[in-house]
């Protein structure tokens, strides 16, 4: 997991840093970070137009010490005040973005960007809060941007995370390493799903499955398979309404692997919490639908179920209010909760807004549980306010039943020994990373599992042969 720091963290870093080293050396370093991106847009310096919109502060220092790296080089360099550009700016090949740091605070309206010309932020993209990703005014779109030390949360949501470009971090001696916030990497697979033991049977990481009901059995067999191909050694499989003496039985190919509990439509509660005892987990809610009766027997499991509990979809439509929620979670339960925008404006009231990391340490704390905040940058949040997040999403995903898959993926992470709150950030990293292995259109929720269960394999066998994997975030 990559360290995401804060505006304060890097604050206090710096301060501790220049306890050690002087300003003009790290703003040094700084520039032959941003001279290393610059040579990657541009392939050489040498007889290149490189713009450089520099503020005052420690952003336009780090922009000006970049500049006579560059004009050394053989780069025809300019330094433009971000303060009074002026009219247009000049034609170049390459516009360096260093106007405002992560502390800015204002309106910022960035110029508009010479035609032709690739933009390198320094830091951050100015106008955007270094915390939040929260713009203010209209910043510069960049195809890269170095930022200093470590990431921060800005570059991984709301605007900062749609105009950052490809980010990269420059190592300027500043030590950030214990941050309440990190990003999942491709890594972290290997280092936190362990390994079968040699002597694993299907039941050292058993899952169950309570979804689905008639005309929405797909919901339960996503969920399943989800849970299957992220290894999942056992599923019982529990679909109210699939057993009705008095209806004709439903055809439907379910998962073969899967071992079924048929239900009744109501009052089944009591038979899954009897099949409990050697599972690991409980994933319940896709598909289950939200009559009253299914409401109250999905209250009742969650209230007395001896293991993890994965709530998602109409599970959490059950669960309703923040307060119900807490009075569940309160009385011991290990949770997880998996709200896209709509279900957590249903549960608090008001919709997430950009800042994923402040909404999901927000209902975390309110009811107590892991609360995993989906969308394109995904965070994942401990009731203690630890955040982990995922950004491998894309657009790929937006498709029904992608997430049902995810939350099989959790309950079989769960199962397989990893702490609930680590499980449901690696499952939403491992979800992006497979989906963009998967048809750039088209892709449908059941290629899902296959691709994460391929996914990881190729994960597992680069680190057995003890070839690197790329971290992406």
């Amino acid at each position: 997991m990559r360290p995401v720091a804060t505006v304060a963290e890097v604050r206090a870093a710096d301060a501790a840093a220049l306890e050690h080293v002087d300003h003009d050396t790290l703003v040094a370093r700084a520039g032959r970070g941003v001279v290393r991106g610059a040579l990657e847009l541009l392939g050489t310096a040498y007889g290149r137009r490189v713009v450089v919109l520099a503020g005052k502060g420690s952003n336009g220092a780090d922009g000006r010490a970049a500049a006579r790296l560059l004009e050394r080089r053989g780069a025809r360099t300019m330094v433009v005040d971000a303060a009074a550009p002026g009219s247009a700016l000049p034609r170049c090949d390459l516009l360096i973005d260093a106007a405002y740091g992560t502390g800015f605070r204002g309106h910022y309206e960035a110029p508009a960007v010479p035609e032709g010309a690739k933009v390198l932020a320094v830091d951050i993209p100015s106008g955007v809060d270094g915390d939040t990703g929260r713009a203010s005014g209209t910043p510069l779109p960049a195809d890269l941007t170095v930022t200093m030390a470590a990431l921060k949360p800005g570059l991984l949501q709301d605007d900062g995370l749609r105009t950052a470009g490809t980010v990269e971090v420059a190592d300027i001696g500043v030590r950030i390493e214990h941050t309440a916030i990190k990003l999942m990497e491709d890594g972290d697979v290997a280092r936190l799903l362990p390994l079968r033991a040699t002597d694993a049977q299907k039941w050292d990481a058993a899952v169950a499955v309570v979804a689905g009901s008639p005309g929405m059995e797909g919901a339960a067999i996503l969920a399943t398979t989800g849970a299957t191909r992220s290894g999942a050694g056992m599923v019982r499989l529990a679909v109210p309404g699939s057993w009705e003496p008095d209806r004709p039985s439903v055809v439907v190919a379910w998962p073969a692997e899967a071992v079924r509990l048929a239900l009744p439509s109501t009052g089944w509660s009591g038979d899954v919490l009897a099949v409990l005892d050697r599972c690991r987990v409980l994933v319940v809610g896709p598909g289950l639908g939200r009559d009253d009766a299914t409401q109250s027997e999905v209250r009742r499991l969650i209230a007395h179920c001896p293991v993890p509990v994965v709530v998602d979809a109409d599970a959490l439509f059950a669960m309703g209010s923040v307060s119900s929620l807490a009075t569940q979670v309160g009385r011991g339960r290990t949770m997880v909760l998996t709200p896209h925008d709509g279900e957590y404006r249903r549960m608090s009231g008001d919709l997430p807004g950009g800042d994923r990391v402040a909404a999901a340490r927000r209902l975390a704390e309110l009811t107590g549980a892991v609360v995993l905040l989906k969308g394109r940058s995904t965070a994942v949040a401990s009731p203690e306010g630890e955040v982990l997040m995922a950004t491998a999403g894309s657009p790929r995903l937006a498709t029904a039943g992608t997430g049902d898959v995810l939350s099989g993926m959790i309950g079989a992470f769960v199962a397989r020994g990893v702490p609930m709150h680590q499980a449901a950030a690696l499952a939403a990293h491992v979800h992006g990373r497979a989906a963009m292995a998967g048809a750039a259109e088209g892709l449908v929720a059941p290629d899902l599992p296959m691709l994460v269960s391929s996914w990881l394999s190729g994960v597992r066998a680069h680190r057995s042969s003890g070839e690197g994997v790329n971290d992406h975030g």
